[in-house]
């Protein structure tokens, strides 16, 4: 398939990369300048600009972006819909607001563009090798993009989750429920800490990490953190929280739904910027292990790699 793709951001750049591995042709957009040289360099057709972009597609144009959530994505729906024809394809593939997308998809829908939500998980590695894909939209849409996706994922890595919003809302769930199981690891070493045994963390974190029932990749990035340094001295305590577990918190609150395990721990990154615990520790080297965010330095600066 050829298909049009803005945001080369590190989700985003490994995805084209794997495209191009994959033998699919990607034109490819960012705002940075650097990182289309870069994805060029790769085998992509670069651009620059979004109506180039939408004019070296063939239709039904399939464009993907991978964009923050909020106006950026509403800023890249104005730069490439004029451009559009009826029963083009846009895929939203970042972690928009459910909501959001289900009042997008119904104005691209008087234009006769088909806007789908395919939330996305996996981090960098995902992205790269094998990612797990949640799609929401039209279901024609979905089918038209569908081999491309599966070829994107692990094997039942893909699904169509339903109407316009849903791929967004599984992945808002998702995050939450990513957010309650990386607070109940960190609170787990911080008591190990304080139990008064010399343990080495790394050697906990690869034992649970082998037969255990709370094996899984978030305890394999624990031991790859505790490798680094069995206290976690190269990073702070304040965890930073990214907007979909506070929507997973507020849209319980709008259900009537009770979520005291996420709920908590999205309060748990509130208390983490006015105070320190090892807990907090370990969740930001989980965040960081998975999808590469940014954490803060034992001094208070925020490192990038």
């Amino acid at each position: 398939m050829k298909i049009g793709f803005i945001g080369l951001g590190k989700m985003g750049f490994n995805m084209v990369e794997h495209l191009l591995e994959l033998g699919h042709e990607v034109v490819a957009y960012d705002v940075s300048a650097e990182a289309v040289v870069a994805i060029a360099a790769k085998g992509a057709t670069a651009v620059s600009s979004l109506q180039h972009l939408v004019g070296e597609l063939v239709a039904p144009r399939v464009v993907w972006m991978m964009v923050p959530a909020g106006p950026p994505v509403d800023a890249v729906l104005g730069g490439i819909t004029p451009f559009m024809k009826a029963g083009d394809i846009v895929i939203d593939g970042g972690n928009s607001r459910y909501t959001d997308t289900v009042a997008r998809a119904a104005r691209l829908r008087k234009e006769g563009v088909r806007l789908l939500d395919v939330g996305t998980s996996g981090g960098l590695d995902g992205a790269r090798h094998g990612a797990c894909m949640m799609a929401g939209g039209d279901r024609e849409a979905y089918e038209v993009v569908e081999p491309t996706l599966r070829d994107l994922c692990v094997e039942n890595g893909c699904g169509y989750m339903g109407a316009s919003g849903s791929g967004h809302f599984v992945k808002m769930v998702h995050n939450g429920i990513e957010y309650g199981m990386m607070q109940a690891i960190g609170e787990g070493f911080d008591l190990l800490r304080a139990s008064g045994y010399d343990l080495d963390n790394e050697s906990v974190a690869r034992v649970w990490s082998n037969g255990s029932v709370i094996r899984g990749w978030l305890m394999e990035l624990a031991e790859k953190a505790f490798a680094r340094d069995g206290q976690l001295g190269w990073l702070g305590d304040k965890v930073a929280d990214s907007g979909e577990g506070r929507w997973t918190v507020e849209t319980a609150v709008e259900l009537g739904v009770s979520l005291p395990i996420i709920s908590g721990a999205l309060f748990e990154r509130f208390r983490s910027q006015s105070e320190e615990h090892f807990s907090d520790k370990v969740v930001a080297a989980l965040r960081h292990g998975f999808g590469g965010h940014a954490f803060q330095s034992p001094e208070g600066g925020e490192e990038k790699a």
